[in-house]
C-alpha cells in the first residue's frame, strides 16, 4: 500500500500566513497604508480579525512583513538575472534593467516600497533604509568586480552604489506620481548612459546600446 505524503504541522500555518499578507497587499493597494484598517486586511484576507492577530500584533507588523518578502523577491530576481552573466558591468546594467520592468509590470508594488513605505512615517524608515542598502550592495560588488578587472578606474564603490541607487529611486519615484506616466523602461537608455559615465565606463561601451532582440531586452515582470 502506498505511503502517503505527510502534511508538516507548519504548513496550514505558513498557507494562513501567506494568504493574510496577500490580503494585506491588496487591502494596502486600494486604500493606502493609512487609510487601511485591519477588519480590510480580514475581509481581503477571508479570515477573522482574530486570525489576523494570531499571526501578527499589528496592522503595522503586517506592512513590515510585506516590504521584507517584497524585497526579498526583488533582490532574488535581480540575482536569477545576472546569475549566467560574467562580466561584471554588464551585471549592474542587467540589475538595473530588471529593477525597471519589475516595477513597469507591477506598479502597486513599486508604490507600496516607494510611496506607502515613506508615507507611514518613521516607523518604516529601516525597513526602508535596508531595501535601499541590499540593492546598493549588489551594485559595490559588480563596480568592485569591474575595478579589479581594470574595465573601469578605482573609485569609492560605496558611495556610486548609493549614488546608481538614488538616481533609480528618483525615476521610479517621480514616475509613480506623474498623472500619466511614460513607459517606465523608456528612462533605461538615458538612466544607463549617465550611471555608466559617473563610473567612467569607456564610451565605446556606453555606445553600444543592447537592442531588445539581444541579451540587453526586458526582462519579463516579476509575478
Amino acid at each position: 500500500m502506498p505511503s502517503r505524503k505527510r502534511t508538516s504541522p507548519a504548513e496550514p500555518e505558513r498557507t494562513r500566513r501567506e494568504a493574510i499578507l496577500d490580503g494585506a497587499f491588496n487591502a494596502f493597494s486600494r486604500r493606502g497604508y493609512r487609510d487601511t484598517v485591519v477588519d480590510d486586511i480580514a475581509a481581503s484576507a477571508r479570515t477573522s480579525k482574530g486570525g489576523i492577530y494570531f499571526h501578527f500584533p499589528t496592522k503595522e507588523a503586517i506592512f513590515r512583513e510585506l516590504m521584507r518578502t517584497t524585497a526579498d523577491k526583488l533582490i532574488s530576481k535581480v540575482e536569477k538575472a545576472v546569475a549566467a552573466e560574467s562580466d561584471p558591468i554588464a551585471r549592474a546594467e542587467i540589475a538595473i534593467r530588471t529593477v525597471l520592468a519589475t516595477f513597469a509590470g507591477h506598479r502597486t508594488t513599486a508604490r507600496l516600497l516607494f510611496l506607502d513605505a515613506i508615507g507611514a512615517g518613521r516607523a518604516f524608515q529601516a525597513e526602508t533604509n535596508a531595501l535601499h542598502a541590499r540593492f546598493a550592495a549588489l551594485i559595490e560588488g559588480y563596480l568592485d568586480e569591474a575595478v579589479g578587472a581594470g574595465i573601469i578606474p578605482p573609485l569609492d564603490t560605496r558611495v556610486a552604489s548609493i549614488a546608481w541607487f538614488g538616481a533609480l529611486n528618483e525615476v521610479v519615484a517621480r514616475w509613480l506620481l506623474a498623472e500619466n506616466p511614460a513607459r517606465l523602461e523608456g528612462a533605461y537608455p538615458t538612466l544607463r548612459a549617465v550611471l555608466l559615465r559617473s563610473v567612467a565606463v569607456p564610451e565605446t561601451r556606453i555606445a553600444a546600446v543592447p537592442t531588445e532582440s539581444g541579451p540587453g531586452q526586458f526582462p519579463e515582470a516579476v509575478q
